[in-house]
C-alpha cells in the first residue's frame, strides 16, 4: 500500500531541481486543469462498486488561487434536460474515491448531477507543497466546484447544492454562507476543524497546551523551509491496533486502514497531513457567519453514538431557520461514510428535491 507519486515526492523533486528549478520555484508550480486531468487515473479505483445506472467521467477545474482540482462527475443515465447538481467533498484527509464518491454516485442514481472532488493539495488535485489544508482555500474549493457546475451544459446553475462529510461538512457550511449561488446544503458527521484544532475535542485543550502546539509548529516551519525534502508529516493512523484502546482511533482504523475504505491516495490511510497544517485553522475560525446561510436551508445529519455529535448539535443551535437536525440512532461517526443502509439517502434526496426545485 503506497501512495501515488506526486510533485512533492523526493524523486520528483530531484528531477525538478536537476532541471534548474530551486525549492522556491517548486512551491510555485501549478498544473492547468487540462494537465491535471491528463494525469488523473483513468481506471475505476473507488472503494465502492460502480453503478450501471450512472455515467461517470473525470473532470478538472481551477479554483480562485489557480490550483487545478480533479473530480468525478456522476450523471444519471439517459437524463433529459438540465439537472439539479451537488458538489460533494470529504471526509477531512480522504479522497474522492472514498465516501464523497459513494455519496455522489448514489445521488446520481436518484436523479442529480453529482461532483465528488479532491480538495487542493491532496489526491489527484494540484497544489504544492502536498498534504496541507487551509480553512480559506478549502472553502474556496467548494465555491470553485460551484463555478464548474454552473458552466456545465448538463446542469441548471440555479439548482446547485452542497454536501460536506466530516471536516468538509464544516467547510460546506462555511462556503454556503457567502456563496449565494448555493441553494441548499447538507452535512453528515460534521466536524468544525477550526474548533477542534484550536481547542481540542470537547474544547478540552488547555491554554498551555495550545501555546505549546503553536510553538512547536512555528519552529517546524523553519525546519521545513530549510529542507529540500517534503515538509514533515504528522503521521496517519497506526497500521495495527495492538496496545491501542482509544475507541475513536479504532473506529477510524476500521475504515481507513482496512479493505473497507483504504485508498492509496488518502492521507488518513497513509502518512497524514503536514505537521504545520493546523496553524491557520487555530487562528481562523470557521462558521463565524453560519447564520447567513439563511434563508437557504441546512440539513445537519449525525450519528447518535458519534464522538463528533456535539459539532452538529452546536452548529444546528447557531444556524438560523430553515434548518433540520437528523440523528441516526445507533450510528457512529464513520458509519455515515459508507454504510448505505444507515446513511439517510432518502432524506437527502427529498431535501434536495424540495429545495433545488
Amino acid at each position: 500500500m503506497t501512495e501515488q507519486t506526486d510533485p512533492a515526492d523526493p524523486a520528483r523533486r530531484d528531477l525538478l531541481l536537476g532541471a534548474g528549478l530551486g525549492a522556491a520555484a517548486l512551491g510555485m508550480i501549478t498544473l492547468s486543469a487540462e494537465a491535471a486531468l491528463a494525469q488523473a487515473t483513468p481506471e475505476w479505483d473507488k472503494t465502492f462498486p460502480r453503478s450501471a445506472r450512472v455515467d461517470h467521467r473525470k473532470v478538472a477545474f481551477t479554483n480562485r488561487y489557480g490550483i487545478a482540482l480533479v473530480g468525478d462527475l456522476y450523471l444519471p443515465k439517459e437524463h433529459r434536460g438540465a439537472l439539479p447538481a451537488l458538489a460533494i467533498a470529504g471526509p477531512f484527509g480522504a479522497v474522492k474515491e472514498q465516501a464523497a464518491g459513494l455519496y455522489a454516485q448514489e445521488m446520481a442514481e436518484r436523479g442529480f448531477a453529482a461532483l465528488a472532488f479532491d480538495p487542493s493539495y491532496i489526491g489527484e488535485s494540484g497544489g504544492v507543497p502536498r498534504y496541507v489544508a487551509s480553512p480559506d482555500i478549502n472553502t474556496e474549493d467548494f465555491m470553485a466546484a460551484v463555478d464548474f457546475l454552473g458552466l456545465a451544459p448538463e446542469i441548471d446553475r440555479e439548482r446547485i447544492g452542497l454536501i460536506g462529510i466530516c471536516g468538509f461538512g464544516g467547510k460546506a457550511l462555511n462556503a454556503t454562507a457567502p456563496d449565494k449561488r448555493v441553494k441548499a446544503v447538507a452535512v453528515t458527521s460534521m466536524y468544525d476543524m477550526s474548533r477542534v484544532m484550536a481547542h481540542g475535542y470537547n474544547d478540552a485543550m488547555s491554554g498551555e497546551a495550545r501555546q505549546a502546539a503553536l510553538e512547536a509548529m512555528s519552529r517546524q516551519r523553519w525546519e521545513d523551509a530549510a529542507s529540500e525534502a517534503a515538509p514533515e508529516r504528522a503521521g496517519g493512523l497506526p497500521d495495527s491496533l495492538e496496545g491501542i484502546d482509544n475507541p475513536v482511533i479504532a473506529m477510524y482504523h476500521g475504515y481507513y486502514k482496512t479493505d473497507r475504505g483504504y485508498h492509496p491516495r488518502a492521507l488518513n490511510s497513509n502518512g497524514g497531513w503536514n505537521t504545520t497544517s493546523p496553524l491557520s485553522f487555530m487562528n481562523m475560525p470557521q462558521l463565524t457567519y453560519l447564520d447567513e446561510i439563511s434563508p437557504r436551508p441546512a440539513l445537519i445529519i449525525a450519528g447518535s453514538e458519534a464522538h463528533s455529535r456535539y459539532f452538529s448539535a452546536d452548529a444546528y443551535a447557531r444556524a438560523a431557520e430553515p434548518k433540520e437536525l437528523v440523528i441516526i440512532e445507533g450510528a457512529d461517526h464513520v458509519d455515515l461514510y459508507d454504510r448505505k443502509e444507515i446513511i439517510p439517502f432518502d432524506r437527502l434526496q427529498g431535501f434536495f428535491e424540495t429545495h433545488l426545485a
